[in-house]
């Protein structure tokens, strides 16, 4: 399986980016210190959502940053991505991993402590913990675990930890020290006025954090 770094993971969202175009942001967001990106994309066609993975996988590849698609399979298989994000109501992970292979990276969403329990039934690579805190980003989401919930998931889990939901230069400090593996922020880089900076300061905070993890 592929070696991979979830310290500060970029979800897209083309809405965010203040006009500017998706490669630019993430282009940026890399040079800055992200360590993984999802490309997240439910309203694309798919002969454009192919397309901007395929764009996304040559300014990623040469950097060693894991590209990685959210719920399509399809889209992950034809583009060769390094991995897929699943949700609990998407694609059965069992299925996805057949069909992937053992080679690829496979995430998938927990919303519940009862989710990570029965996440480690699975051999996913990481759980995407989700949402930490209440967030305008994505509205169909459960309840906000808050601290407390990451606490708990991460205690329990059999898995490396990502928090999203709500998490800026304010909070990701807590996330980590909270005991996640990493950050996942969508608006906070997709609509910083320079993403570049934006990735850095998230990244020293997250190394920061990390070092000085109980």
């Amino acid at each position: 399986m592929l070696s991979f770094d979830l310290s500060l993971y970029l979800v897209t969202d083309r809405s965010l980016s203040l006009g500017r175009p998706l490669e630019t942001v993430v282009e940026e967001a890399v040079k800055g210190g992200v360590t993984m990106v999802q490309l997240r994309e439910k309203d694309a066609s798919t002969q454009d959502f192919y397309n901007m993975a395929m764009r996304l996988k040559s300014i990623l590849k040469p950097c060693n940053v894991p590209l990685i698609i959210n719920d399509r399979l399809d889209i992950a298989l034809a583009c060769d991505a390094e991995g897929l994000h699943i949700g609990q109501k998407d694609m059965p992970y069992t299925v996805a991993r057949k069909l992937l292979g053992k080679d690829k990276i496979i995430g998938l969403s927990v919303e519940s402590v009862e989710d990570a329990i029965e996440a480690n039934n699975l051999d996913v690579d990481y759980i995407g913990i989700s949402p930490v805190f209440s967030t305008l980003t994505k509205t169909d989401t459960a309840t906000a675990l808050g601290l407390e919930g990451i606490r708990e998931i991460t205690r329990i889990s059999g898995h490396p930890g990502v928090g999203i939901g709500g998490i800026n230069q304010t909070n990701a400090q807590d996330i980590i020290q909270a005991g996640a593996n990493g950050i996942s922020v969508v608006s906070a880089i997709m609509s910083a006025p320079d993403p570049r900076q934006s990735a850095r300061q998230l990244k020293e905070i997250v190394n920061r954090s990390k070092n000085t993890k109980l």
